[in-house]
């Protein structure tokens, strides 16, 4: 007869309750090509790609420390490669996604094994350094359309599907997997052996390598995985817009800057984060739109505001104040009734 007043648990209520509406939310989604507009799927499209970019650079950031200004070469790296191996390897546009996929996981092998040499504030400008250099030499392939870019041609889209409708409803839907696989992926991860390393690894380097956790190891592979990922992302992104160019591609703002934005305000370090803060930033965007420029002040008052009163971000404020976890990743001791 077990007579111990304690038990250790990883789920709670509040996560139980959390995965079943978010299963409703899924199945709601699934069939939104039923019942919204195509503006609406676009939107909603454009969301998700970008909270599988804020989780994947949260991943690298918050967890393994690598505070990377320069993710937006995998995007345009992954954009380019969709064109370049349908355009020219006549690949099937999902294939190339996935070949894109494993190219960035390749490229990212010497990039990671040169900046890693670089520490703190020179790691970030290194990454920024290596994306530019990334444009720059996409910028002088003519057959890609050089410094002005290119468009898909006709038959490649059509070969995903013959009318316009089931492209969007299928591009809509690719999102919406990526976004699910991506935090579905981080989620599992760091539940496993490797993402307890990481974690370890995050709440104090030093005492991590002392326990025998092999540092540069954890985070190169942490590193080469999100490249992957990103570039897989990036590709969704330029199939959606079916058009490329080196100034899009490898854009800092819209790639790098307002996912650490996302990131920042919904609070790093966690998986509810990203999800938080792509929503507010949609909202804000969506609603400040039209004030142009002005859109960007209120952005940087909106996180320097964050950073000042929530140095954790919104998810983290509330988690202090009422104890929530939606994604279970470490051991709660609860007393039995």
């Amino acid at each position: 007869m077990n007579t111990t007043p304690y038990s250790v648990t990883r789920s709670s209520q509040a996560a139980r309750i959390a995965a079943i509406l978010g299963a409703v939310t899924l199945v709601v989604l699934i069939a939104a090509p039923w019942w919204a507009g195509r503006a609406d799927m676009r939107l909603m499209g454009e969301l998700f790609l970008y909270l599988s970019l804020a989780t994947l650079w949260n991943l690298m950031a918050g967890y393994a420390g690598l505070v990377s200004v320069g993710q937006q070469a995998y995007v345009g790296f992954g954009g380019y490669m969709l064109f370049a191996l349908t355009m020219f390897g006549g690949l099937h546009p999902l294939a190339a996604i996935a070949l894109a996929g494993i190219l960035g996981a390749l490229i990212s092998i010497p990039v990671a094994v040169l900046i890693f040499r670089l520490r703190g504030a020179y790691f970030a400008i290194g990454t920024w350094v290596i994306a530019e250099v990334f444009r720059l030499g996409f910028a002088q392939v003519s057959a890609l359309g050089g410094g002005s870019g290119s468009s898909l041609p006709v038959a490649i889209v059509k070969s995903l599907a013959s009318k316009r409708a089931m492209r969007e409803s299928l591009s809509y839907w690719l999102a919406l997997g990526a976004a699910v696989l991506v935090i579905s992926a981080v989620y599992l991860f760091l539940r496993s052996r490797k993402g307890l390393a990481l974690t370890a690894i995050r709440d104090n380097e030093m005492a991590a390598s002392s326990l025998g956790i092999d540092i540069w190891r954890t985070k190169f592979i942490v590193y080469v995985v999100t490249s992957a990922f990103t570039a897989m992302i990036g590709a969704l992104i330029f199939l959606q817009k079916l058009r490329i160019s080196p100034d899009a591609a490898f854009s800092v703002n819209d790639w790098t800057a307002f996912v650490i934005f996302i990131v920042v305000i919904g609070g790093i370090g966690t998986i509810e984060g990203p999800i938080i803060g792509t929503l507010v930033f949609f909202l804000l965007r969506e609603t400040l739109a039209d004030l142009g420029t002005t859109y960007l002040i209120v952005l940087g008052v909106v996180a320097i505001v964050v950073m000042l009163k929530a140095p954790k971000g919104i998810w983290g404020l509330i988690r202090s104040r009422f104890e929530l976890q939606i994604f279970p990743l470490g051991y709660r001791v609860t007393k039995r009734n």
